[in-house]
């Protein structure tokens, strides 16, 4: 026994030191030589020693290694190596790596996430968000928008407009607000809260588009010309992706070009108006454009071709993107979309036999064939601000209108909110805003410190949509009827009708859950696999072998870690934080060593297959969102300044990250191959069967509490959206109902004391209030409020109706 401690503690010793596999090698091979001269039978054990050592220190000799093991290995992997498209290769070297790396290296550095800036607005953009976005908000009525118009009314364009909305990414030097990534995030956000077609149509310019590629790619000329038109809103700009034939699979886009000489008169990007002009005949067909039926200016990408080899020797050239005014003969644009009732301006385009000069290629002709490269770089920032801060605004706004919904609205005498069964969607809705916020934050800050994470991106594009529509279906279950009854007063239906149009756009959550996060993560993230990869496609053998026996070392030292942590539980490594959130951070430790344990055995086992076994994607996928999620909690909380009240918030979040990283991590061994040694490592990592549960009940108590009364905490949570005090409008009058609920409870209570003690007749309180009255058990003031609450509550949560001459004009 005593042998068995100490190796157990050897391994602990080489896990905290992550020795290499040399070191690794000769201190497990002197162990079994010292065990075995120690022990009268250690014959097996020497014979044990023997074969360890033949087998191992040569591989700690590069010469006999490179010969007898990396040769043949290198060839097996050759030919397990999967077949990679441009268009995926483009894709996996588009922006960088950062806390994702870290989370699959399985020794997070945590000095990479805290030692990051907290996000911040300068005095400038607070001034935007108080001053004109807020007066956006004001005017903006998303009944009238979405049932009556079906568009922004004409001032609100000219606002938006005239208020540089559209420009907020563009630097000043061309007219823009030259915003940060977080700033253009908090707009959104609290536009989102207001009116979903409104954010959709200020983020979309700011997000995937003209502007964006060209800040990146285009000529001096270019952005001179267009960046300051699109700055002022003088054009309005769309971006032209996807087909009818093409959607997720780009390279099936069947939209071409062909470089051919033609007529075309001068153009103010310098074409000189001659008859001959080197340039490009087009011909597409796009569909789902957002402001596609108002662009002025159209992105749009296509498979470029030269048979005639006019500016160079390949004919197949690639995706390629262009600038086309709107209004360039052969140009169509197409009627609308409606989009499940929102009304943001969405719909189709083509355009037949389309001539355009050389010059309108973004970036001019040297970027021609480096179109897809050029929109993954850009969506590899865009799709991390736009749709996750939209989806922030829905849920902090049902926060903020459900929870109040919850206290204002009474059954059998007590605000529903105090029922155990709406606690525990109260509960969930705002322990997901918390995470959404917090990924939000900490993801913007990571950009405007220079990080482009692509896979990050991805991860908050698909994790935040989807918990936005948990926070939206779980609103819609307390409201009930009021929820379900569309009209001016519902401030959540049109909500929870476009929930479908942020999962699928930038990316659809099926796609970007089961082929992108760890599709992609796999082989960016991962420390040794694109290197491998590398040195395959090279033919290196010399690269190969030394990345190779670097990754063996390092999975080596993930078992021995992955070992040592589930036998004690990692209580007792390192980790930053303090008393309430230190065991969050060594957790997120102890699952990011099993993760990266498991994900090696996964490509150890399954090799290239592992490309099409999408369920085992999607799984990775939800273990390495829930472990990025779940450190945006505390570093969040640690840039809020750990402010106590908080607290059932960060464990609520903490555990449900945790706990569901744990339950996708365990689901993956039910089908891996090999499902013995699958067992065992399960075994390995879960000795003690499962180390984490679904928040607790008093967490779920105390978090859906919060929702319920004045707090710092809920003005924390809530921060950002915008609030009104006024009774007419749609969520002003559930804002003055809480506050003039709460003002009247304490009154209550001294009836229902009363009532009790039997100085008063029971019923209900709005009939008892003379009595009251003239009994001194109240004062004339007192009864006023109680008053005043009735009133609001009755405001509160009335409903629409229609007669039916309203309905068939509508």
């Amino acid at each position: 026994m005593i042998w068995l401690i100490a190796l157990l503690v050897i391994l602990g010793v080489l896990a905290y030191v992550r020795a290499s596999l040399r070191w690794t090698t000769l201190v497990i091979a002197g162990w079994l030589g010292l065990y075995s001269l120690v022990q009268t039978e250690g014959a097996l054990v020497f014979l044990l020693w023997v074969i360890f050592d033949a087998v191992f220190i040569p591989l700690n000799v590069p010469l006999i290694r490179k010969q007898l093991f990396s040769s043949v290995i290198f060839k097996v992997m050759k030919k397990m190596l999967p077949p990679m498209s441009q268009t995926e290769r483009e894709a996996l070297e588009a922006g960088n790596t950062w806390w994702d790396a870290e989370l699959f290296s399985g020794n997070p550095d945590w000095k990479v996430l805290l030692d990051l800036p907290a996000a911040k607005l300068s005095a400038e953009e607070q001034a935007f968000i108080d001053g004109p976005v807020d007066a956006l908000c004001s005017m903006l009525d998303d009944w009238d928008i979405t049932h009556n118009r079906f568009d922004l009314p004409v001032e609100v364009w000219d606002y938006i407009k005239r208020h540089k909305f559209c420009g907020m990414i563009i630097p000043k030097r061309y007219g823009g607000l030259e915003f940060s990534e977080y700033a253009h995030s908090e707009a959104v956000m609290k536009i989102s809260s207001r009116s979903s077609t409104a954010a959709v149509t200020v983020m979309v310019p700011n997000s995937l588009g003209p502007a964006k590629l060209l800040l990146a790619y285009g000529t001096e000329q270019q952005k001179n010309y267009y960046l300051p038109r699109l700055a002022k809103g003088e054009e309005i700009p769309a971006f032209a992706l996807t087909g009818p034939h093409a959607g997720s699979d780009a390279g099936a886009m069947p939209d071409t070009g062909v470089v051919c000489y033609g007529w075309f008169p001068s153009s103010n990007l310098g074409s000189s108006g001659e008859d001959k002009v080197l340039g490009i005949r087009l011909n597409w067909e796009k569909r789902y454009i957002t402001l596609g039926p108002v662009a002025t200016v159209l992105g749009l990408a296509f498979k470029l071709y030269d048979p005639e080899h006019l500016i160079g020797d390949q004919e197949n050239i690639g995706i390629t993107v262009a600038l086309i005014p709107t209004n360039t003969p052969g140009v169509s644009i197409g009627n609308r979309h409606f989009p499940l009732d929102s009304a943001f301006q969405n719909g189709p385009n083509w355009g037949k036999d389309v001539f355009i000069p050389m010059d309108w290629i973004i970036g001019g002709k040297e970027q021609v064939g480096n179109g897809w490269k050029m929109l993954m770089q850009c969506l590899a920032t865009g799709r991390a601000v736009s749709l996750p801060a939209l989806s922030t605004g829905a849920s902090k706004m049902a926060s903020r209108n459900t929870g109040a919904y919850a206290r204002i609205r009474k059954q059998f005498n007590l605000p529903i909110g105090e029922f155990e069964g709406i606690e525990e969607p109260l509960s969930r809705i705002a322990g997901q805003t918390y995470i959404i916020d917090a990924a939000r934050k900490v993801t913007a800050a990571a950009l405007d410190a220079g990080q482009k994470p692509s896979v990050i991106s991805a991860i908050i594009k698909y994790e935040l949509t989807e918990r936005m529509r948990r926070v939206i279906n779980d609103a819609m279950d307390i409201q009930g009827g009021s929820g379900i009854c569309l009209g001016p007063k519902n401030y959540l239906g049109r909500m929870y009708q476009v929930i479908p149009v942020s999962i699928t756009v930038e990316g659809a959550n099926i796609l970007t859950r089961t082929m992108m996060i760890f599709g992609q993560g796999a082989v960016r993230c991962h420390p040794y696999i694109q290197k491998e990869m590398e040195a395959l496609s090279r033919d290196n053998l010399e690269q190969f072998d030394e990345v190779l026996f670097e990754h063996i070392g390092s999975v080596l030292h993930n078992l021995a870690t992955a070992i040592w942590l589930g036998l004690t539980g990692a209580r007792f490594i390192e980790a930053p934080g303090d008393q309430d959130t230190r065991r969050y951070f060594r957790q997120i430790a102890r699952l990011s060593v099993g993760f990266a344990l498991v994900a090696d055995f996964a490509l150890l086992t399954l090799g290239g297959s592992l490309k099409r076994k999408e369920r085992i994607s999607g799984r990775f996928a939800d273990v390495l969102s829930n472990l990025y999620l779940c450190s945006c909690v505390l570093k969040n909380y640690q840039d809020q300044g750990s402010p106590q009240d908080d607290l059932p918030l960060l464990n609520w979040a903490c555990q449900q990250t945790l706990h569901r990283a744990q339950q996708s991590l365990l689901a993956i061994f039910h089908i891996l191959p090999m499902r013995i040694p699958a067992y065992l490592l399960r075994a390995a990592l879960f000795p003690t069967g499962k180390p984490y549960s679904p928040p607790a009940d008093h967490w779920v108590h105390q978090t859906a509490a919060l929702l319920l009364k004045n707090s710092p905490a809920r003005d924390r949570l809530t921060h950002g959206i915008y609030i009104n005090h006024k009774p007419d409008d749609v969520t002003g009058r559930i804002e003055v109902a809480f506050q003039a609920v709460l003002a009247a409870t304490p009154v209550e209570a001294k009836i229902h004391a009363a009532q009790k003690q039997k100085q008063l007749a029971k019923g209900a309180i709005i009939d008892v209030l003379d009595a009251a009255i003239n009994k001194a058990i109240i004062s004339k003031k007192e009864a006023g409020l109680v008053v005043d609450a009735e009133k609001a509550r009755l405001t509160a949560i009335s409903v629409d109706d229609f007669s039916p001459e309203q309905l068939g004009a509508g």
